[in-house]
């Protein structure tokens, strides 16, 4: 019975490969959950200061801030948001294989690049594909802070800025639902009108700038912009753990599946050897 005793033991195997996905599923559905919550938590304040900035941008149109400018250098920054582990269905592949096809857009306009990467395994990516990466940050856990994504996105913001270059992209997964999340490249600078469109009200806006108005502008587009990028980080991570509870929901369908298998073999295989222990006693038997 040696094949019967490799069997079990493939059999002891998967279920406990499926204790384990079934555990990674649960945890991942608890985790979600705190996501979803964190994710819209951050839309209001996303929606607020969009539309103090619209209103500010109408009140003083006579200054325009270096993010609403277009500058005409020949370089273009991308900032990848993808995860730090693994096991999450084809959520980083898919996002990744948009970023590839944005890098050769730019590059076929003869536009070279600069990346930022939040996230492990956008940095390995981009490391492979030999892009420019100007700063990285990794290891953000189950709760993005923004104090941990100012240091590395600031350098893109800063370079256009100073008009080095000439547009920042930003991509993520986008979060729908629990059973659906959207690969996206968007624009992130030059800031567009359609970006910065008020919600429409019976009133106009009138302002008291306090030190003056350059300087609230300046504080306030920045504010704005550092929030697209939270909220895009946010709904990263509310579409990872949802990919990864259905992955290993997948994983624990597909042991048992497998389980059940070897079973089919194992008994098939144990009868078969019971059969020709009964046929060799038989024949002992009747030799006698």
């Amino acid at each position: 019975m040696a094949a019967g005793k490799e069997i079990r033991g493939k059999i002891k195997s998967v279920e406990n490969t499926k204790k384990i996905t079934k555990a990674m599923e649960m945890v991942a559905a608890s985790k979600m959950r705190k996501a979803q919550d964190r994710m819209r938590a951050a839309r209001p304040y996303s929606e607020k200061i969009r539309n103090i900035a619209a209103n500010l941008g109408h009140a003083n149109p006579e200054y325009v801030h270096p993010f609403m400018k277009v500058n005409d250098a020949k370089v273009a920054g991308v900032i990848v948001v993808t995860t730090d582990k693994g096991l999450c269905g084809g959520m980083n592949t898919n996002v990744l294989r948009a970023v590839t096809t944005k890098l050769r857009e730019l590059q076929t306009a003869g536009v070279s690049t600069e990346a930022v990467a939040i996230g492990n395994k956008g940095l390995g990516f981009l490391n492979r594909v030999g892009a420019k990466v100007v700063s990285h940050v990794t290891g953000l856990g189950d709760t993005p802070h923004l104090d941990k994504l100012i240091g590395p996105v600031k350098v893109l913001l800063d370079a256009y800025a100073e008009g080095k270059i000439n547009a920042v992209y930003l991509s993520y997964t986008k979060f729908i639902n629990t059973m659906r999340q959207e690969s996206v490249v968007e624009q992130l600078l030059p800031l567009s009108s359609e970006q910065l469109q008020a919600d429409k009200t019976e009133h106009g806006w009138d302002y008291i700038y306090e030190p003056d108005a350059q300087t609230v502008i300046d504080d306030l587009l920045v504010r704005y912009v550092e929030s697209l990028i939270y909220q895009a980080v946010a709904e990263n991570m509310a579409s990872e753990q949802s990919a990864r509870m259905v992955a290993m929901k997948a994983a624990t369908d597909n042991a048992g599946s497998v389980i059940g298998e070897l079973k089919l073999v194992y008994n098939k295989t144990r009868q078969a050897a019971i059969t020709k222990e009964l046929s060799e006693i038989v024949a002992g038997a009747a030799a006698v």
